[in-house]
C-alpha cells in the first residue's frame, strides 16, 4: 500500500504538468467548438452563445473546408509515399557494408529534420524562384521553359511535397537504420547461399521483418503530414487560389484572421477526428498482415 501511494506521488507532478497544459485546453477547446466565440464574445462574453454542433454543422456545408481537406489528403497520399521510399532508400544505403562514412551521412542526411523549418522554407523560394532560382536555372540549362513552381496551382502542392519530403525523411531514415540493424544477418547468408539475388532478399527478408517498423513509421509520417501548416504559411500563404490551403492554415485563418474561435476549434477536433479514424484502419489493417 506504501508503495502504491509513493508512486501516486512521483506520478502527481507529470499527471499535474498534462493535466493543465494537455487536458485542460483540449476541454476548453472542445468547449469552444460549442459556441460562436469570436471577437464580440472576446470583448464581451455577454456576446457568446451556445451554437451546440452548429460550428461542425457550418463547417461541413462550406467548400472550403472541403477544398483544404482535399489539400491536406493530397499532401499525405503523395507525400508519405514518397517520404517514406526515400527514408527506406537512405537507410538501405547506409546499411550497406559498402558505405563508406556512414556517420557523416546519416548526420548530414538528418541536418534538415533539426534545422528550422521557417529558414530552410525561405532558402527554397528563392531556389523556386521563377525569375533567379537555381531550380529554373537548371531547366533553362536543359532547354525546358521556366516554371512557376509557388505562383502555378498545378505546380505549388507538388513544390511543397517535395520540400517537406526533404525536410523529414531523415527522422524516418533514422528509424528504418535501427529496424535493418536489427535484422540477422544469418538470415541474409542463407539467402546467398541459396542462390538468392538482392531484389529477392529484399523482398522475402527484408520488407517482412521491416514490418513493425513500417507500420510505426507509416503512422507517424501520416499524423506529421495531416498537421500541415509551416510549409504553405511560409511559402505560398495558402495560394495560389487557396491550392495550398490545408486544415490547419483553414483553422488559422478562423482563428488569427478573423477571430472565429469556436469554428476554428471545430475545424480542430474534425481534424483530430480524421487523423483518429485513418490512424485507426492503419493499426487494424497492420494488424492483420501480421496475423498467421
Amino acid at each position: 500500500m506504501n508503495s502504491r501511494r509513493a508512486a501516486w506521488w512521483f506520478l502527481a507532478p507529470a499527471l499535474l504538468v498534462l493535466g493543465v497544459f494537455f487536458v485542460l485546453p483540449v476541454v476548453a477547446a472542445l468547449g469552444l467548438s460549442l459556441t460562436d466565440y469570436d471577437l464580440y464574445a472576446l470583448a464581451d462574453i455577454r456576446h457568446l452563445r451556445f451554437v451546440a454542433l452548429g460550428n461542425y454543422w457550418e463547417l461541413l456545408h462550406q467548400s472550403r473546408f472541403w477544398g483544404a481537406l482535399w489539400h491536406t489528403l493530397y499532401f499525405v497520399l503523395v507525400g508519405v509515399p514518397l517520404s517514406m521510399a526515400a527514408s527506406l532508400g537512405a537507410a538501405l544505403l547506409l546499411n550497406s557494408p559498402l558505405a563508406r562514412g556512414k556517420a557523416f551521412f546519416r548526420t548530414a542526411l538528418f541536418a534538415p529534420v533539426v534545422t528550422t523549418v521557417v529558414a530552410v522554407a525561405v532558402v527554397w523560394r528563392y531556389i523556386l524562384n521563377t525569375k533567379y532560382g537555381l531550380a529554373n536555372y537548371v531547366l533553362g540549362l536543359l532547354g525546358i521553359h521556366p516554371v512557376d513552381w509557388l505562383g502555378d496551382p498545378h505546380w505549388a502542392m507538388p513544390s511543397i511535397i517535395l520540400f517537406a519530403v526533404w525536410k523529414n525523411f531523415g527522422y524516418n531514415m533514422i528509424i528504418f537504420l535501427a529496424g535493418l540493424q536489427a535484422i540477422p544477418a544469418d538470415l541474409y547468408e542463407a539467402a546467398r547461399i541459396d542462390g538468392a539475388s538482392v531484389p529477392q532478399q529484399f523482398r522475402h527478408i527484408t520488407l517482412p521483418m521491416l514490418q513493425p517498423t513500417l507500420l510505426m513509421v507509416a503512422i507517424l509520417t501520416v499524423s506529421g503530414y495531416f498537421q500541415l501548416f509551416a510549409e504553405p504559411y511560409v511559402m505560398t500563404w495558402g495560394g495560389p487560389l487557396q491550392s495550398t490551403t490545408s486544415v490547419l492554415y483553414l483553422m488559422y485563418n478562423e482563428g488569427f484572421q478573423w477571430w472565429n474561435f469556436g469554428t476554428a476549434s471545430a475545424v480542430a477536433f474534425l481534424l483530430f477526428v480524421i487523423m483518429f479514424g485513418v490512424t485507426a484502419l492503419m493499426l487494424r489493417a497492420g494488424r492483420r498482415k501480421e496475423a498467421p
